[in-house]
């Protein structure tokens, strides 16, 4: 193996060192994929999306930018019901 390439951990924020909140970041990135993906789908403007979503342009531009600290799971989760988009959780042990 190259010595200058290290193998990932299957999670790239704590690759990157954010140890302590990798597992939230990546929760939140899974959530905001999909809703970024549905808006650019429909065609509308972000001034149209803020009104569907029920929050402001500025957010939806943060979203649509991938300003994932910009957001907490419970803002996602609130705005993919609102989108029509189904939230399904599953938990299971680690390495499995």
């Amino acid at each position: 193996m190259n010595p200058d390439i290290t193998e990932s951990s299957g999670n790239v924020f704590r690759d990157l060192g954010f140890h302590t909140a990798a597992e939230s970041l990546r929760v939140r990135a899974r959530l905001m994929a999909p809703l970024e993906r549905s808006l650019r789908e429909q065609g509308i403007t972000q001034a149209e999306a803020a009104e569907e979503l029920g929050t402001t342009q500025a957010r939806i531009s943060a979203l649509m930018n991938g300003k994932i600290q910009a957001f907490s799971i419970d803002a996602l989760i609130n705005m993919l019901d609102r989108a029509g988009l189904e939230v399904d959780v599953n938990v299971r042990p680690k390495n499995a």
